[in-house]
């Protein structure tokens, strides 16, 4: 048995073993004729990212993508969920760039010739800046660009990528960036908030509309899950819990899938939505053909006090991550399980981003990382059990293929299974890829 603890045989037939990556993290925006993002200004104001980094280099991943592929069909992995810039296709938000797409057809060139199924993601948080000065996802104008990126985009590439998914981690694009601002565009604003929560969704419906009318199948939308866990049992501790658990988790879910959001976080965004919010569900409840979760850890839950939402987190018992991030395999197995008979019924579910960031260092041309195999074999274990227990879940996707910039901790926290020197950006795959490896091919 491999060192994450299972072999193809465990799971269903024609199961998707993967690994994912996005643009922004990996690309280098300097190459390319990228244009410039709100991440990019958002790294420039000084106090939002570690050491002020950017991803102008990042990985080099423009210019090292065919070495890059080979790592995944060497570590014998059926997909490679990426992600396109809109920067990058379109750098004033409006204006194709040649460059971008053919940077793009490249690529998904690159993973058929290797026998890699591509899985495409059209937004992964890299808003053109041109977009941004406009109101950026405050701006319902919004699901209008995102609609004519996504034509531009699976125009060109739509008739060989496996599965698309619209929008990646729509909370971190709306709550995370708008009211705790600790991600582009760095807003702590209810109102600006409310909209993005709304909008981002709205962007999602047209995309998927934009697609069907291309004639594009196997459509779907990427959510992060995060558990929440009162820390007592007082009213005050259950209904803050409450509060996280519907902005958080059901937010968008129940958007998609059920036309209406939870009572408990209309209580302090609905004053703010855009008039005639109501009427927009029949575009965001476009069908979608697939859901994809993305779940890392979860957080104890306190009451601040204060005003709405009265969200506050306490320090948890449970072994963490150098993120300070708990690890907790089992809440993956409750949220598949949760999603599959609340929202999304018979529909494939698809873990789109696990992983966890460690104290990665390389030792004699080596990088062990036990952590991470343990992280790996136990998350692994739990998609196994809920599968068991009848969740129609068709593929794992692991966070990540290597170290990347992680937003607002910048290059400090390694998530990859390759290890990535970002001086002379020589990649080494990690144990992890290794245990990967051995058990998808032996």
């Amino acid at each position: 048995m491999s060192g994450v603890g299972f072999t193809r045989a465990d799971f269903p037939e024609n199961f998707v073993f993967g690994t994912a990556t996005s643009a922004y993290q990996i690309e280098g925006t300097q190459f390319g004729g990228c244009g410039e993002s709100h991440w990019d200004t958002f790294a420039a104001t000084p106090g939002n990212v570690e050491r002020a980094e950017d991803g102008a280099v990042a990985c080099g991943h423009y210019n090292t993508w065919e070495s890059d592929l080979d790592l995944i069909a060497k570590g014998g992995f059926d997909a490679y969920r990426f992600s396109m810039n809109w920067a990058r296709v379109m750098p004033d938000g409006q204006t194709i760039n040649p460059e971008g797409l053919d940077f793009y057809d490249r690529l998904v060139d690159g993973m058929l010739a290797r026998g890699i199924r591509p899985y495409a993601t059209l937004y992964h948080w890299d808003l053109p800046s041109a977009l941004a000065d406009k109101g950026g996802w405050r701006n319902r104008d919004v699901a209008s660009w995102f609609a004519d990126y996504t034509e531009a985009t699976m125009s060109r590439i739509g008739d060989r990528v496996e599965a698309t998914a619209t929008i990646n981690e729509p909370w971190c694009v709306a709550w995370l960036s708008h009211f705790i601002g600790g991600h582009a565009p760095g807003m702590r604003d209810i109102r600006a908030a409310a909209r993005a929560m709304h909008h981002v969704l709205l962007a999602h419906g047209r995309s998927i509309e934009v697609m069907r009318g291309l004639g594009l199948s196997n459509l779907g939308i990427v959510t992060n899950l995060e558990g929440s866990q009162p820390v007592d049992d007082r009213p005050e501790t259950i209904a803050a819990h409450q509060r996280n658990h519907a902005l958080y988790n059901e937010w968008f879910l129940s958007g998609v899938f059920k036309g209406e959001y939870p009572k408990a976080a209309m209580e302090g965004l609905e004053p703010h939505l855009p008039q005639g919010w109501q009427d927009d569900f029949p575009t965001i409840q476009a069908k979608v053909d697939w859901l994809g979760i993305n779940y890392y850890t979860r957080k104890r839950i306190c009451n601040s006090g204060g005003p709405w939402p009265q969200i506050g987190e306490a320090p948890g018992p449970l072994e963490k991550t150098s993120f300070g991030w708990e690890i907790e395999p089992d809440r993956l197995r409750h949220f598949l399980t949760w999603a599959a008979s609340e929202y999304s019924g018979d529909l494939p579910i698809y873990v789109t981003e696990n992983g966890m960031a460690g104290h990665d260092y390389l030792l004699d041309e080596k990088c062990p990382d036990p952590q991470r195999v343990k992280y790996l074999r136990d998350h692994f274990d739990a998609a196994k059990q809920a599968i068991a227990q009848g969740v129609p879940l068709k593929g794992y996707f692991v966070w990540s293929l290597m170290d990347n910039y992680e937003w607002a901790a910048g290059y400090d926290k390694r998530f990859g299974l390759v290890h990535v020197d970002f001086d002379t950006l020589a990649r080494t795959p990690k144990d992890s890829w290794y245990a990967m490896r051995d058990a998808l091919t032996g």
